[in-house]
């Protein structure tokens, strides 16, 4: 998804020379090969996080559009306080980047996890909040972020996510997309861990429970009715997040039912308000903190 993020970025600067790429000692080959191509539309702040959100809200003053890009961790948290009253009090065209969504940075632990960014920046006013779950989604979300005029945040995951939609894929109106439809129960899900929810729900197919599943990959502003109307008349519903379950994609969307009458009972799974297991691979971290297929399918069925 790095590699998705920074092709898109580079067809974009291609046509916008207001474009910069910001890094913070974060880069990769893929952000060399930016730099040789675009050497004017690039800096590189080191380890300086929050200097490098300020230096962007300067540089979207001038004119530019600055992309802010680094660890999601050093972004949402130590950076926090100057995406607040740098970036959304003033309402800056300022776009960050958040790399390593959820568990993604598996082997570093709980210092490098963001598993309550959503929680944390989904308060700030004047902030989108997206979440996409493949490459060709965060070549979508990147492309609305640009097209919006103010500031954006993007989660981004980071180890070989599935493909689920086509190169021409365009982020719908709504936000989300319906990514299966079955009337016994809805799933909605947020970022990479789409993937172990698209296999919980073939092996709930296998058991005869026929599952509804939206990804949600724009968190903020949400779409409460799109969201309402796509589970009508289905009771049972849940929400998967790589995230602690207080403030993010299960409490936005209890919020919107209690604030639009949805009337119905939401089940999360995720993190239990606790920072995260284990260290190792990402599939590994995922598994001991019951966010892979089989302990998503098992919460399932258990609950109804």
């Amino acid at each position: 998804m790095n590699s998705a993020y920074i092709g898109k970025l580079m067809a974009l600067a291609e046509h916008d020379s207001r474009i910069i790429h910001l890094l913070a000692d974060s880069g990769t080959g893929f952000d060399e090969m930016f730099r040789r191509n675009y050497p004017n539309q690039m800096y590189n702040f080191g380890i300086a996080e929050e200097n490098m959100v300020s230096a962007a809200a300067g540089m979207a003053t001038a004119g530019k559009i600055p992309f802010v890009f680094t660890a999601g961790a050093f972004l949402a948290y130590r950076s926090m306080e100057f995406i607040r009253d740098d970036v959304c009090f003033q309402n800056l065209n300022v776009k960050i980047i958040g790399m390593g969504s959820g568990l993604s940075w598996s082997s570093l632990g709980p210092t490098h996890h963001t598993t309550e960014d959503i929680s944390v920046l989904r308060a700030l006013p004047n902030l989108m909040l997206l979440s996409p779950a493949t490459p060709y989604q965060v070549g979508a979300c990147v492309q609305k972020a640009y097209e919006h005029t103010g500031p954006v945040y993007i989660k981004v995951g980071m180890n070989h996510e599935k493909e689920y939609f086509s190169e021409k894929y365009v982020l719908p109106d709504s936000g989300m997309d319906i990514m299966c439809r079955g009337a016994d129960l809805a799933v909605f899900v947020t970022g990479s861990v789409l993937q172990e929810v698209m296999e919980a729900a073939d092996a709930l197919k296998e058991k005869g429970v026929s599952v509804t599943v939206i990804h949600v990959a724009a968190l903020k502003p949400f779409d409460s009715m799109f969201a309402i109307e796509a589970v009508s008349g289905i009771q049972n519903i849940f929400t998967v997040e790589e995230h602690n379950i207080y403030g993010g994609l299960g409490s936005i969307l209890s919020e919107a039912f209690a604030y639009h009458g949805g009337g119905r009972k939401i089940v999360p799974i995720g993190l239990q308000d606790c920072f995260a297991e284990g260290y190792g691979t990402h599939a590994a971290v995922r598994k001991a903190n019951g966010l892979d297929c089989e302990t998503i399918y098992r919460r399932i069925m258990e609950s109804i």
